[in-house]
């Protein structure tokens, strides 16, 4: 039997996936409709000013939270890989 302790710990760790999950979709959302705008105004699909902005951005938020900043960096990559990925396919569709 698991001991409940354990059970509690589990079911919170459970919600928090389930909310970091239905805030990815949200950034998503937002994302999407600046792939539309750019793609619609002839806009490179990657900002590399902005990108490191929000890498620098989030590193310090990382750090305050007692988050390693390398692995909020490494999430974050990952996320605007995606992100570009997603711009690339929409300005493909438009053109």
């Amino acid at each position: 039997m698991t001991h409940p302790e354990l059970l509690s710990l589990r079911d919170s760790i459970d919600n928090i996936d389930a909310a970091l999950i239905h805030l990815l979709a949200e950034r998503f959302k937002c994302t999407q409709a600046v792939g539309e705008f750019k793609a619609t105004h002839g806009l490179p699909p990657a900002d590399p000013g902005r990108e490191a902005a929000q890498i620098e951005r989030l590193r310090d938020l990382a750090a305050k939270a007692k988050l390693d900043p390398d692995f909020a960096e490494k999430f974050l990559n990952f996320i605007v890989k995606e992100v570009i990925r997603h711009h690339e396919a929409i300005a493909k569709n438009k053109a």
